[in-house]
């Protein structure tokens, strides 16, 4: 177990906790306050920016005020509802069962969590580190991981879900495919190398013969 195994045990045993203390309900709640807040900027942020027009002439200003405004008043809101349930739930004698179904939705969610950051992790090269290959618990979510990337094929790159699943990449790569990309050797031009004895008669350049006699000095008689 390296630190990579701690680290996942750390996400999963803090989504458990968070569980545990804030109950099934206040987490649905806050799963949903999210979601509703996110809609709500998108569908009335230019509602509330148009309204601004004349109090923030800077249209980015303008568009981060409008869209910050919408965000922050659904979270408030939701947040007064969340507690008022919760309050609610403890004060009916269900605050048990309440947290252990908390509990629950927390390990479901830890895993998802991983299983996200292992998927994205796979979209880098950080899988050939050694840190990665020695984790005991990382392939534990390898196959969730890979089904996240199945149910998303349109959402990322097709370089990426290569990235992803290099063994269907292989899988689709033909022999006669890699033929084909191959350069062709005849055109290349030809450049005789010196002294070649394949290089061209015309092209070969005639070396002096080595002498097979030593001269002799001549005598005065």
């Amino acid at each position: 177990m390296n630190w990579t195994d701690c680290i996942i045990l750390g996400v999963l045993a803090l989504s458990v906790l968070i569980g545990l203390f804030r109950g099934l309900v206040a987490e649905v709640l806050s799963l949903v306050i999210w979601v509703v807040a996110f809609w709500a900027t998108w569908a009335f942020g230019p509602i509330v920016s148009a309204q601004l027009a004349h109090a923030i002439t800077s249209v980015p200003l303008r568009t981060f005020v409008s869209y910050g405004i919408c965000f922050v008043l659904v979270l408030i809101l939701g947040a007064v509802i969340r507690f008022t349930i919760r309050r609610l739930i403890w004060s009916s004698g269900l605050s048990g069962v309440d947290r252990m179904f908390g509990t629950v939705f927390g390990f479901v969610r830890g895993v998802l969590i991983v299983a996200v950051l292992v998927f994205l992790v796979g979209l880098t090269g950080f899988t050939k580190e050694s840190w990665w290959r020695e984790s005991t618990l990382a392939p534990q979510f390898q196959g969730l991981a890979s089904w996240l990337g199945q149910e998303v094929p349109t959402s990322i790159p097709a370089n990426l879900r290569n990235q992803v699943h290099p063994e269907a990449l292989l899988e689709k790569i033909h022999p006669s495919d890699m033929l084909n990309h191959m350069p062709n050797l005849s055109t290349l031009p030809h450049v005789p190398m010196f002294g070649s004895p394949f290089a061209p008669a015309a092209s070969r350049t005639a070396l002096p013969a080595p002498a097979t006699s030593v001269a002799t000095p001549s005598t005065n008689n």
